[in-house]
């Protein structure tokens, strides 16, 4: 992920951007990643200007664009907190989802906000998991409303 889209943003944005972008380029079998709001709007996305790219020249990933995966993250989000509502189970911390062509990981970060990473089918899911981990650490304090505010506009304006 480059640092194109982030002239203009709070250092806490950019802050996130970078920390994202790590998330990506440093982990291997890492696909794409997003940060989803608690009402399922993409607030951060590693790859924000894939939708605009022609189909073949767009990376492996989610059908379509980045807001592919945050649909995917936040009905993931949806459905495991409902279940865990019904269970008793508490909150919901982290869920897996294993495909025979990649994996989807949902982990929960602050006030409802999900971060979401599809991988390939070969990745090492505790090095991926650890790496949500830290980054939901990093994110977690510094996602108020006013800095969703802010990555929201940036989306929309990317779109």
């Amino acid at each position: 992920m480059t640092a194109t889209g982030t002239f203009g943003l709070s250092r806490e944005a950019r802050n996130l951007h970078w920390l994202l972008g790590n998330l990506v380029e440093e982990v291997p079998g890492v696909r794409s990643v997003a940060v989803v709001s608690s009402d399922g709007l993409l607030l951060l996305s590693s790859d924000p200007d894939r939708s605009a790219a022609p189909a073949e020249d767009r990376p492996a990933g989610p059908r379509g664009s980045s807001a592919d995966l945050a649909t995917i993250v936040s009905g993931i989000g949806s459905l495991t907190i409902g279940a865990a509502r019904l269970m008793d189970g508490g909150g919901v911390k982290q869920t897996m989802v294993a495909m025979e062509e990649g994996s989807v990981f949902v982990m929960s970060i602050s006030d409802g906000s999900l971060l979401g990473v599809h991988a390939t089918p070969d990745c090492d899911m505790s090095v991926v998991a650890y790496h949500m981990a830290l980054f939901v650490g990093r994110a977690g304090h510094v996602l108020t409303p006013e800095l969703r505010s802010e990555l929201r506009k940036s989306m929309e304006s990317t779109q």
